[in-house]
C-alpha cells in the first residue's frame, strides 16, 4: 500500500472498524422498552446502560492509546475487536440488569481500542490536511452504521429478539478482526515506539491539557459530541414515547440526522485540503451553534415534532465535521505521541458525553425540553471554549 494513495480495501477495512462503536451504541436504541420488560427494570435503567458503555469507552482510551504507542497499532486493535466480540456474546446470556451493566462496560472498554488507535494509525501515514480528508472518507463509510443501525436493530428485535442485535455485533467483530489481520500492516515504525511508562503517560496527559489551544480543541470535540449523545440517550423515548412514533419508524428520523452528516462529511472531505481544517472546524461549529439556538426556541415555544427533528438533524450533522477537524488540530501538534493525544481527545469526547448522558437519563422526560436544552447548552459551551482557548491561542 502506498502511504499517500491508500487502496480501496484499506479504506473499507478501516471504515468497517469505525462502524462497530456506532453500531454498539445505536442498534439497540429501539429495544430499550423490550430490554426493560425482559429484565424487569425501568426504562431509565436501560438508558443508563448507554452511558455505562460510553464511560467504559472513555476509560479504555486512556490506556489503549499509550499502549499502542509502545507495542504498535495492530495488536491493540486485534485485542479490542476480540474482547468486544466476546462481550457481545455474553450480553445475550444476561438475566439481570447488573450483569448487563458490567458487560456493557467491558464492551465499551475493549471497543475503545480500535476506535482510538485507528486515528493514530491514519496519522502515521498522512499529514494534517490529508489526515482530515482521509478521516472524512472513512467517516462517510462509518455513517452507514448509524444510518442503518436503528432500523436494523428495530427489525431484528421485532422479528427475532433483542439478543439478535448482540449476536450480530459478535459476528461483525470476528469478521473485522479477520480482515484487519490479513489486510492491514503495522504502521508504527520501530524507531517511533515509546517505552510504556504510565508515569510519563500521565505527564504527557498533563502537558497536553496544559496547552490552552489543545485543551480548547479537546473540549470542542467533546462537547459537540455530547450534544449528539443527548439525542442518543433520550431521542427514542422522546420520539416514541412523547410523539408516538413507532419503533420501526424511529430509525427513519435517525436517517435524517445521518443524511445531513454524510453531506457535511463529504463537503468537508472536498474542501478541507483547499481552505484548511481550521476554517472547516469554524464552519461546522457555527452551523451547530445556530442549530442549538433553534432547538432552544423550539423547546421554549413547543413548535412540535418536525421543528425539533429538523433542528436535531442540522445539529447532529455537524458532529463529524467538528470532530475530525478538531482531532486533526490536536494530532498535528503531537505527531510523536499520536496515540496518547488521540486517547485524550477520545476520553474527553466520551467521558463528557457519558456524564451528561447519565445526568439526562435521570431527568423525567415528560417533555422534550430537557433533551433540547441540554443539546443547546453543549454547543454554546463548545463555542465559548473554542473562542477563548483554541482560537485565541492557536499557533
Amino acid at each position: 500500500m502506498n502511504a499517500t494513495r491508500p487502496t480501496g480495501f484499506f479504506v473499507v477495512i478501516l471504515g468497517l472498524l469505525s462502524m462497530l462503536p456506532p453500531l454498539a451504541i445505536d442498534m439497540y436504541l429501539p429495544s430499550f422498552l423490550d430490554i426493560a420488560q425482559d429484565l424487569n427494570v425501568s426504562q431509565e435503567k436501560v438508558q443508563t446502560t448507554l452511558a455505562i458503555f460510553t464511560f467504559g469507552f472513555a476509560i479504555g482510551q486512556l490506556f489503549w492509546g499509550p499502549i499502542a504507542d509502545s507495542f504498535g497499532r495492530k495488536p491493540i486493535i486485534l485485542l479490542g475487536l476480540s474482547g468486544g466480540a466476546v462481550a457481545s456474546f455474553f450480553l445475550t446470556q444476561v438475566a439481570n440488569i447488573e450483569n448487563f451493566y458490567l458487560l456493557r462496560f467491558i464492551q465499551g472498554l475493549f471497543g475503545a481500542a480500535p476506535a482510538v488507535v485507528l486515528g493514530a494509525l491514519v496519522r502515521d501515514l498522512f499529514e494534517r490536511n490529508q489526515f482530515a480528508r482521509m478521516m472524512s472518507t472513512i467517516m462517510i463509510i462509518t455513517m452507514v452504521a448509524p444510518l442503518l443501525a436503528p432500523i436494523v436493530g428495530g427489525h431484528l428485535a421485532h422479528w427475532f429478539h433483542w439478543h439478535a442485535i448482540f449476536y450480530l455485533l459478535m459476528v461483525m467483530g470476528i469478521i473485522c478482526a479477520s480482515l484487519f489481520a490479513i489486510g492491514i500492516p503495522e504502521t508504527l515504525k520501530q524507531e517511533n515506539k515509546a517505552p510504556l511508562n504510565f508515569t510519563k503517560v500521565l505527564k504527557n496527559f498533563v502537558a497536553l491539557i496544559s496547552h490552552k489551544a489543545t485543551l480548547g480543541y479537546v473540549l470542542v470535540g467533546g462537547l459537540s459530541f455530547s450534544g449528539m449523545f443527548c439525542f442518543l440517550t433520550s431521542g427514542s423515548l422522546v420520539y416514541i414515547g412523547l410523539y408516538g412514533v413507532s419503533a420501526e419508524y424511529f430509525g427513519y428520523f435517525f436517517m435524517l440526522n445521518i443524511g445531513v452528516m454524510i453531506v457535511m462529511t463529504f463537503i468537508n472531505g472536498r474542501l478541507v485540503t483547499q481552505i484548511g481544517s481550521e476554517k472547516m472546524l469554524r464552519i461546522g461549529l457555527t452551523l451547530q451553534f445556530i442549530a442549538g439556538i433553534w432547538l432552544a426556541i423550539s423547546a421554549t415555544f413547543e413548535l412540535g415534532l418536525w421543528s425539533m427533528a429538523i433542528g436535531i438533524a442540522i445539529f447532529v450533522g455537524m458532529v463529524s465535521t467538528i470532530g475530525s477537524n478538531a482531532s486533526a488540530a490536536i494530532l498535528d501538534r503531537y505527531p510523536q505521541m499520536a496515540g496518547t493525544a488521540n486517547a485524550l481527545a477520545g476520553t474527553a469526547r466520551f467521558g463528557i458525553a457519558s456524564l451528561i448522558g447519565a445526568g439526562l437519563s435521570h431527568i423525567p422526560l415528560n417533555t422534550e425540553r430537557p433533551m433540547l436544552y441540554m443539546m443547546a447548552t453543549c454547543t454554546f459551551v463548545a463555542s465559548i471554549c473554542y473562542y477563548f482557548l483554541a482560537c485565541r491561542n492557536s499557533d
